[in-house]
């Protein structure tokens, strides 16, 4: 908002996949181990709609490797801190029927290896290699607004190299 970009989730589609096949997001995740056309599908749609729109913020766990040109984002938080806010995430309740944070960070855990035998079996990369990214913040114990300040501040330096 502050910089009147558009966003697009990646989230929000695999969610909508998801139910599409009337699957919660981690049975959708397992299935899409078998169906790797689907993560395909859901990385060139990213990858099309970044071509197709300037000003923009793509939420994806590839948004850095099917955009590669793009200033790059890794947004970190500790697990705790992560099924908290998931947990609470009214959006989250129609794609994930979890009864508590543990559960929700069970499941978290779990979908975080789905994803990455995933993303390595399919391309050959690792989401988590902080390498990848121009810059990466611990938002454990920020605000969004602090999170928002500071990526914007680095996105100003990076847009001057």
């Amino acid at each position: 908002e502050k910089l009147n970009f558009d966003i697009y989730k990646n989230g929000d589609y695999f969610r909508e996949l998801a139910k599409q096949h009337s699957m919660d997001v981690t049975s959708f995740n397992m299935y899409v181990i078998e169906h790797p056309e689907i993560d395909r599908q859901i990385e060139q749609n990213a990858r099309e709609y970044a071509k197709e729109h300037e000003n923009l913020v793509i939420d994806a766990r590839l948004g850095w490797y099917v955009v590669p040109e793009s200033f790059k984002v890794y947004l970190k938080v500790d697990i705790n801190e992560a099924a908290r806010r998931a947990f609470y995430d009214a959006k989250r309740k129609s794609s994930e029927n979890l009864q508590s944070i543990e559960e929700q960070k069970i499941d978290m855990q779990k979908r975080y290896q789905l994803e990455n035998e995933r993303y390595y079996n399919l391309y050959g990369v690792r989401k988590e290699d902080e390498s990848n990214y121009d810059i990466v913040i611990d938002t454990t114990n920020m605000t969004a607004e602090q999170v928002t300040d500071i990526i914007i501040q680095e996105y100003e330096k990076w847009l001057e190299q």
